[in-house]
């Protein structure tokens, strides 16, 4: 019997290994997903709920409908503290957003490429940041799991030895260790957090970014083959001039997402 079900024993363990791809051919799937959904990410409207808070104080909470408006976004405010606003202040707002969008109509081809370019050039810092986790980190697969209903590679991120950061903004990469849940199936990034394990100088002795600085970001299926976020949330445990506390969460929540329709995303140009 023993001789019997080694074979079947052996072929079950022999696809199980051609199945499971190594961590490195799934953080390179993954990137490609995410290149794939930046691209589409404009083409979507949605609603955005921040809660900031500095030095442990109640946070400031705004939820916006986020617009694109002539290829830039603009944020209409529809509720502060979770509460809908009055019906003045919703009338506020809609004269703030005709106001814009009259003032992108009749802007000159200058003002409106200065525009666009600051929005971009926000984008592109935000995407950097990402893509850099992959340069910055070796990835591990450590297991497999189940998250918000998604089958995901579970890999564990440390830093990665030699690493040299391109900017201020991915230098802090260098103190952190982090984990990634990618979904089995669609490769897409389910889940990512990742903490600061030993502090980070920015400014030399100026402003340092210490341990319990944590980010976190999950993301979720908007569409056919395109996934998007659903809730990002930062803290950031800093000091500066080496004794100021410079601790502050800015939590984000994302949702609702909707096509643009091109008609009404792109105003005529005088």
């Amino acid at each position: 019997m023993r001789l019997v079900l080694w074979p079947a024993v052996a072929a079950c363990c022999l696809a199980a290994t051609v199945q499971r791809p190594d961590a490195n051919e799934i953080v390179r799937r993954s990137v490609q997903a995410i290149e794939a959904d930046w691209a589409q990410a404009p083409h979507y409207s949605f609603v955005e709920r921040d809660a900031e808070s500095k030095h442990d104080s109640r946070p400031v909470i705004k939820t916006y409908e986020v617009l694109m408006i002539d290829g830039s976004q603009y944020g209409r405010v529809i509720a502060v503290n979770d509460q809908p606003l009055s019906g003045g202040e919703q009338a506020d707002e809609e004269r703030k957003l005709r106001a814009e969008t009259a003032k992108r109509e009749h802007e000159s081809e200058r003002e409106r490429a200065k525009r666009i370019a600051k929005y971009e050039k926000e984008r592109t810092q935000d995407h950097a940041l990402l893509n850099a986790m992959v340069d910055a980190f070796d990835f591990r697969l450590v297991g497999e799991e189940k998250i918000n209903g998604h089958d995901c590679w579970v890999l564990d991120a440390t830093p990665k030895r030699g690493y040299q950061p391109k900017n201020r903004e991915t230098k802090v990469l260098t103190g952190m260790a982090g984990k990634l849940w990618v979904d089995k199936n669609e490769y897409q990034w389910v889940k990512v957090s990742a903490e600061v394990t030993k502090p980070v100088s920015l400014y030399g002795f100026v402003a340092k970014v210490g341990p319990g600085t944590r980010f976190l970001l999950e993301q979720e299926p908007v569409a056919d083959n395109l996934w998007l976020p659903k809730h990002f949330s930062v803290h950031v445990s800093a000091s500066a001039l080496g004794f100021i506390n410079e601790n502050s969460t800015d939590d984000e929540t994302y949702g609702n997402y909707k096509p643009i329709i091109a008609s009404t995303a792109k105003l005529s140009r005088p």
